[in-house]
């Protein structure tokens, strides 16, 4: 275990063996921290954080602060878990969750760039990257292999689905539904194709997700419509996932496509 004499470390701390902890960090609460883990200097840990396996906590990292949630009481006993292999850069923030016993979450192997922020019980997945200064709200879910560009902002209680790339400077108040290419202010406009295929999705399973993607939103249906004919239909893993994801939204409802001239530009698009 390698911690520089100037890092502060609460003595509850649970750290293995190979943990390095850089010059001035601080670990303010009975942390958990498993092996393989590099905290970098000036990071800071408050309350209950838990890092698995092999993780990375940049320069000037916050994890586990309180929630900035004018609901939260003082003393309520929540907090932070990460897992395995992420690499999370620096000036990262993540905050612990607001009611009590409740945590905020990432998963495996996912990258968050700089200043990336993540809200109060918000669910990050695997394999999920996250670029420079995206904020996440409070309760965002981001689905597996979601890519979010840069300075992209969502809203509290949004959920983005497996496999979504989100344009940069893009806005979200609404559901992203999986599969797909979210854009601007609350549209979609096409499918992530070359993102199914890099996942490797086979021909069968990328031409299921363009004919849920065209019943949704190309067959003339509002979204009510579009479910009771999916309905009539029989889906496979992929087709049932993505009207599963839409039939879920809550009141805001999901994103709405751009129009069919923007959906069918870029490589990218369906």
């Amino acid at each position: 275990m390698k911690i520089h004499p100037s890092a502060i470390v609460h003595p509850d701390c649970q750290i293995a063996d190979d943990v390095e902890i850089g010059a001035f960090v601080c670990i303010e609460g009975p942390a958990v921290i498993g092996s393989g883990c590099v905290i970098q200097p000036h990071a800071i840990l408050s309350g209950a954080v838990t890092l698995g396996k092999n993780n990375t906590v940049g320069y000037g990292a916050v994890i586990g602060s309180f929630p900035q949630d004018l609901s939260y009481k003082p003393g309520t006993q929540s907090g932070v878990e990460i897992g395995d292999n992420n690499v999370i850069r620096e000036y990262t923030t993540i905050n612990r969750g607001t009611a009590e016993g409740s945590i905020t979450r990432v998963g495996n192997n996912c990258f968050l760039m700089t200043g990336t922020h993540i809200g109060h019980n918000s669910v990050v997945g695997n394999q999920v990257i996250i670029a420079n200064n995206v904020l996440l709200g409070g309760h965002v879910h981001i689905g597996d292999r979601a890519f979010l560009g840069g300075s992209c902002v969502f809203h509290q209680f949004v959920r983005v689905g497996p496999m979504v790339v989100a344009q940069g400077n893009s806005a979200f108040s609404k559901d992203v539904p999986p599969f797909t290419l979210g854009a601007i202010l609350n549209k979609v406009v096409g499918l992530n194709s070359i993102g199914l295929r890099r996942a490797g999705l086979t021909a069968a399973e990328r031409q299921e997700a363009k004919e849920a993607f065209r019943l949704l939103y190309r067959s003339g249906y509002n979204t009510r419509q579009a479910l009771d004919e999916a309905a009539k239909r029989q889906w496979g893993p992929i087709g049932t996932e993505f009207f599963s994801f839409v039939a879920t939204a809550k009141k805001r409802g999901i994103c709405d496509l751009l129009d069919r001239k923007a959906s069918n530009s870029g490589t990218d698009s369906e």
